[in-house]
C-alpha cells in the first residue's frame, strides 16, 4: 500500500482549512484517511504561529516507514526542519511557446527587411 501525506481540504466555500493526513495514495483527497499528523490554515498571516501546526514525530515515523509527502507539504517539512526539499528549476518553462517563437522570428525578419529596404532608398 502506497502511502501519502497530503492535503485534505475542509472549512466552507472561500474559506479553505487543509488537514495534513496520512492516506493511501489511490483514496481520495478528502476521503479515508489512516492519521491526521497537522493542519494549515491559509486564510492566516504568514507570520502566524497557528497558520501550520505540524506533527513532527509521527511524520518522522511515517517517512521512515515509506510515506511521499507531496510537494506542499514537503515545503512545510521544509520550513518546519523535518525534511529536506531541494529547490525545482525548469529553466524550459519560462521560454516561449513554439508558435510564440515563429511570431518573434517573422517579426523580426519584418524589422530586418524594413531596414534593408530603408538602407536602399538612403542610397
Amino acid at each position: 500500500m502506497a502511502l501519502k501525506i497530503r492535503l485534505a481540504r475542509g472549512g466552507s466555500k472561500k474559506r479553505p482549512y487543509y488537514h495534513v493526513v496520512l492516506a493511501d495514495a489511490r483514496s481520495p483527497r478528502d476521503g479515508r484517511f489512516l492519521e491526521n499528523l497537522g493542519s494549515w490554515n491559509p486564510m492566516l498571516a504568514k507570520d502566524d504561529e497557528k497558520r501550520v501546526q505540524l506533527n513532527a514525530e509521527r511524520i518522522k515515523h511515517w517517512i521512515e516507514n515509506g510515506a511521499q509527502p507531496t510537494d506542499r507539504v514537503l515545503r512545510f517539512l521544509n520550513e518546519a526542519g523535518v525534511a529536506k526539499r531541494e529547490a525545482k528549476n525548469n529553466p524550459i518553462k519560462a521560454k516561449p511557446g513554439k508558435r510564440a517563437q515563429e511570431r518573434a522570428a517573422e517579426k523580426a525578419q519584418k524589422i530586418a527587411d524594413a531596414a534593408a529596404a530603408a538602407a536602399d532608398a538612403a542610397e
